[in-house]
């Protein structure tokens, strides 16, 4: 049975004839079936097939999530990712997360990295809501400070020695932003994009130069994190901007 598990809900995507033969998964209690993702704040249709209420807790990597999987989307082809970036954090670094969402990865980060400070910025309300309930289920509203609104107005410049941009759809558009959050050292820049094939590790790269317009651009990584329609990917670009 394909689908995936989110805190004790199973979130599928087809209909089954049984569907309270699911209970059967270690740790799943409610059964959930996802349809159409709506509106540019990917806000998912869901209908619960068994039991009540579609609010949980999800915990990946010794993080506390909690969330509603009819409003909040989780995908777990980032799981990688989130333990991949807040491996490589600094000590003392200061963090801005420009699309914060639930805090998918400021908060790995602020749990296993030494992380000086991180600013996490969110646009959407439901999941700014989430991502100050999970800043406290996992203590560490001393390193987390979350701000409501579009990071192009928020986001803190001249800061960061890290800033994530973990969003496809118009992520470039925010390059401006990302460059103008590095403090004057400059800093890395996690860039995300949602790429054709023939292009997936071409585009971000350009799109990344064009932007730092001058500033010298090491490229430290490249890495397709999943697959995201037929003939285009996920990827994310690790850019040292100097």
């Amino acid at each position: 049975m394909k689908g995936k598990v989110v805190g004790d809900i199973l979130v599928i995507k087809r209909d089954v004839e049984d569907p309270e033969t699911l209970l059967e998964i270690p740790g799943v209690k409610r059964v959930v079936k996802l349809g159409r993702i709506r509106g540019l704040k990917r806000e998912p249709e869901v209908d619960v097939i068994v039991g009540e209420g579609t609010e949980t807790i999800h915990k990946e990597n010794h993080c506390l999530f909690k969330l509603d999987v009819s409003r909040i989307m989780w995908s777990k082809g980032n799981t990688t990712e989130r333990k991949r970036i807040a491996s490589i954090v600094q000590k003392g670094e200061t963090v801005v997360d420009l699309f914060a969402g639930i805090g998918y990865f400021s908060i790995p980060i602020a749990v296993h990295s030494p992380v000086e400070k991180i600013y996490s910025v969110e646009i959407n309300p439901t999941a700014h809501g989430y991502l100050c309930q999970n800043i406290e289920l996992n203590k560490v509203s001393d390193i987390i400070q979350p701000l409501f609104g579009d990071c192009r107005d928020l986001a803190p410049r001249g800061v960061a020695d890290r800033v994530l941009m973990g969003y496809i759809g118009n992520t470039h558009h925010y390059l401006d932003v990302a460059l103008e959050a590095l403090n004057d050292d400059g800093g890395v820049i996690h860039y995300h994009e949602s790429v054709p094939d023939k292009l997936k590790f071409i585009r971000p790269v350009e799109r990344i130069k064009e932007a730092a317009d001058g500033h010298d651009v090491e490229i430290l990584n490249r890495r397709v994190i999943k697959k995201y329609s037929p003939g285009v990917y996920h990827v994310v670009v690790d850019a040292l901007v100097k």
